[in-house]
């Protein structure tokens, strides 16, 4: 059966073109500067491995750094998405913000929660309905947090507040590249 599954998975990613990279993380194939593919990570913590608590509901509830690069040359903006596919009632949406400017290619720790941030974009709504980023805080067990990051071919010139689903929904037909960070949290309790 598991076999099955990761036939059927690497299938699914030639078909849609995306690829796995040495870390895990599912890339799209789009040839960034340099052809590179695009990555995304951060200096606080290895992929698919544990969060600091600094950056959950336990510790100052800041977002973390992320950095990035080989984005493709035609990229206008970038967007970012956080979710929790763990969540008991479905998935949970920790960050949205969108309209990064092609010119940023990283984070830094505790972006501002304001609706728009001087030259790093606008934050969107989670699913605690706030703006910007909200940390993991899972009621139990070990939770999977995702950091998605799309670069588009245009600014989308939204206003601030958008949901993840909104923020979908304008993306389409505008992703050039995709890539994630995964991160994992479990509160000691």
């Amino acid at each position: 059966m598991k076999k099955h599954v990761i036939c059927f998975f690497m299938a699914l990613c030639l078909i849609t073109g995306h690829s796995i990279s040495p870390a895990g993380a599912a890339l799209s194939n789009s040839k960034g500067k340099g052809g590179k593919i695009m990555e995304i990570k951060s200096s606080s913590f290895k992929h698919e491995e544990m969060i600091p608590s600094k950056y959950t509901c336990d510790g100052q509830n800041i977002s973390p750094p992320l950095e990035w690069n080989g984005a493709p040359e035609k990229t206008k903006s970038f967007a970012l998405i956080s979710d929790d596919p763990d969540a008991p009632v479905g998935l949970w949406v920790h960050w949205v913000l969108f309209d990064i400017p092609a010119t940023v290619n990283a984070l830094p720790e505790k972006v501002s929660r304001q609706e728009e941030i001087a030259g790093l974009g606008k934050n969107g709504k989670n699913t605690s309905g706030k703006l910007g980023y909200d940390g993991p805080c899972p009621p139990s067990g070990t939770h999977r947090y995702y950091f998605k990051l799309y670069a588009l071919d245009t600014m989308l010139n939204l206003k601030p507040g958008l949901t993840k689903d909104e923020l979908l929904k304008a993306m389409q037909g505008h992703i050039l590249a995709e890539a994630q960070w995964m991160g994992r949290y479990k509160r000691n309790r």
